[in-house]
């Protein structure tokens, strides 16, 4: 139990210094325009989160990350398991690699909006930059696969689609999870990114660029709180899902045992 109450009782301490700390750079720049004080700020975010503009918002940028996540995650899976195991088929895929980690994030942006529009450039933005992570991590998690297995698996001829199952599947298992994690959060900032750059009709990126353009900087930060509360309770509801799934193989497992 203690162990369960330790990160809450650090965490508050942390956030309550983090706002003090917000509150005194806003009394010593004097200037709401420069930097709202926190009070101001959870004003504006409780008025604006009543409204249906901002339910709108919320709801198109988290189906944005969603589609880019299960698009991008089932892909990148398959291309990692396919360079892990197969050599040339890593050597075909680094070109691709390189050229999605070496291009700016804007120039995606740009590029994709002359391509899909307003409404979907942020969901491909996100493919493109969560595909070579869960890619990236599985490729990690195939050739951390015991040497001695694979040596077994091959003595025994066991059939390619039994070794996949029983051999790399729980192998890349953790890899996958904690590419999830990374892509979930790196999905958020893109998608939110781009959304600032071509402005679909709903979207929290939208709303921050509507309220930078009239000068409303409560607002706009406003729209970044709402931006980080749902990437951090996608985050949450992503942990919960896992740790579940996890809870049930083992009991599962446990139920096979006995």
């Amino acid at each position: 139990m203690m162990k369960r109450e330790l990160p809450v009782l650090w965490m508050l301490p942390g956030v309550l210094c983090l706002l003090i700390l917000w509150e005194g750079a806003a009394r010593f720049f004097g200037s709401s325009l420069l930097l709202p004080g926190p009070v101001r700020v959870a004003g504006v975010f409780f008025a604006l989160a009543g409204t249906e503009r901002f339910l709108h918002a919320l709801f198109s940028s988290f189906l944005r990350v969603i589609l880019g996540v299960a698009i991008a995650a089932p892909l990148g899976i398959l291309a990692g398991i396919a360079a892990g195991i197969d050599r040339r088929a890593g050597f075909f895929l680094k070109p691709l690699f390189t050229v999605i980690s070496a291009t700016p994030v804007m120039s995606v942006i740009l590029i994709a909006f002359l391509w899909f529009g307003q409404e979907r450039t942020p969901v491909f933005t996100a493919f493109l930059m969560v595909f070579p992570v869960m890619a990236a991590n599985t490729i990690a998690g195939v050739r951390g696969v015991d040497a001695g297995l694979k040596e077994l698996f091959a003595v025994y001829r066991i059939p390619p689609g039994d070794a996949l199952l029983h051999l790399y599947f729980p192998a890349i298992l953790p890899f996958v999870l904690g590419g999830l994690r990374s892509s979930l959060s790196l999905c958020w900032k893109v998608v939110v990114a781009a959304e600032v750059l071509v402005q679909p009709l709903s979207a929290l990126g939208t709303g921050m660029q509507n309220a930078k353009a009239r000068l409303e900087t409560p607002e706009l930060f406003a729209w970044t709180a709402a931006t980080v509360i749902a990437a951090a309770l996608s985050q949450a509801l992503l942990t919960v899902v896992l740790r579940t799934g996890k809870t049930r193989v083992r009991s599962q497992g446990l139920t096979r045992d006995v």
